[in-house]
């Protein structure tokens, strides 16, 4: 009895740790949440591990579906097999043979919400046949945030400009579309303007514009503007009026000073000069009175 209740407890023993490994190596990480701008696309970043070992693209088939029902597919090989209303707006941007199963979605609706969940089938024979070795990965899947309207540039400054002096701006524009990168552009003709694109994480990117200019007095109180095009076409503005300051050189000094001189010069003659003619004056008045 003891050595029967010794082997049950091995064999519960081993299950378990058998069951814990199987399900370690059937993994997926999906973003739980993110935001899609209707009419515009979004990208889904996805990962995940399986029990095959490493296999080509060839061997695996990666497949989105519809979290409540696995047979609502809304990406697959297939495309018989995808839903009327995805069809032709989805594809795998991700290597299935590097373990990402990234997902994009072009003419987002505002019924796309979701959730959407990845499958994998490990396909091993020649006819491409799915073998028992597949997963649904329903305890990770992604909703949508639907967003109607484009989020406007974000606007990085100096209070204000100073003439003669560079002037640099960025704008920014947050989005999840990095398959369409947003345009961003400005209404000033400029060459010196640097572009940046870089990933900040959990399916979101950030775009940038630096602008550089070289203000004139002729420049200030107007306008200058950001405008993000999205994938789609929507378009999102941002605007804020440029404040110039005006450098104060040499001649608002030595004019000002040369024309007070030159009138104190004048002034000084000319009291010289009635000085003069006073005295005389005087002289002449004196001899007058003595003859």
């Amino acid at each position: 009895m003891a050595k029967q209740k010794i082997m049950k407890e091995f064999f519960l023993l081993f299950a378990v740790i058998c069951s814990s490994v199987s399900s370690d190596e059937w993994k997926a990480t999906v973003v739980k949440s993110i935001d899609a701008l209707v009419g515009s696309c979004v990208v889904v970043p996805c990962s995940f591990s399986h029990t095959g070992g490493n296999l080509p693209s060839s061997r695996l088939r990666g497949i989105w579906h519809e979290k409540n029902d696995k047979k609502s597919n809304i990406y697959h090989e297939d495309y018989t097999l995808i839903k009327d209303n995805f069809k032709g707006r989805t594809r795998l941007v991700g290597d299935l043979g590097q373990n990402n199963c990234t997902l994009e979605i072009t003419e987002v609706k505002d019924h796309d919400n979701g959730p959407f969940c990845f499958r994998v089938e490990l396909v091993r024979t020649e006819n491409n046949d799915p073998t028992k070795d597949k997963f649904s990965f329903v305890e990770d899947c992604v909703e949508l945030n639907m967003i109607t309207e484009p989020p406007k540039p974000t606007v990085i400054k100096p209070k204000t400009a100073t003439q003669g002096e560079p002037y640099t701006v960025t704008c920014s524009v947050i989005h999840t579309c990095p398959a369409h990168v947003p345009k961003l552009t400005w209404n000033l003709d400029s060459t010196k303007v640097i572009g940046h694109h870089k990933d900040i994480k959990h399916g979101n990117w950030e775009t940038q514009s630096i602008l550089t200019v070289i203000p004139e007095e002729k420049d200030d109180n107007s306008e200058i503007t950001c405008t993000a095009e999205f994938n789609g076409g929507l378009k999102s503005p941002e605007t804020f009026t440029l404040h110039v300051k005006r450098i104060e050189n040499c001649n608002h000094i030595i004019i000002p000073a040369v024309v007070g001189i030159g009138t104190a010069l004048l002034f000084g003659i000319f009291w010289i000069f009635m000085e003069k003619k006073y005295n005389m004056w005087n002289r002449l008045s004196r001899l007058s009175r003595r003859q």
